[in-house]
């Protein structure tokens, strides 16, 4: 005889989310409501490194600016 208070063996990829779910909460204990938005509306790292948008850049304007250069002096 089953009743509803019978416990189901949990999958692997259940027992990860409880695990998650519980150190998540853990990590809120004792917080208030505004330490916990910090810690969420924190700005995403972003994908390309400085270096690279700066050399980005440079291909990019650096090109056009040689490019006005070379048509006001040589013409």
């Amino acid at each position: 005889m089953e009743d509803k208070f019978t416990r189901y063996a949990q999958t692997p990829q259940q027992r990860r989310a409880n695990l998650k779910f519980q150190k998540d909460q853990e990590a809120r204990r004792g917080k208030s409501e505004d330490q916990i938005k910090k810690r969420v509306e924190k700005a995403p790292k972003s994908p390309i490194s400085m270096f690279w948008l700066v050399v980005l850049g440079f291909v990019v304007f650096g090109g056009l600016v040689f490019e006005v250069l070379s048509r006001l002096f040589l013409n």
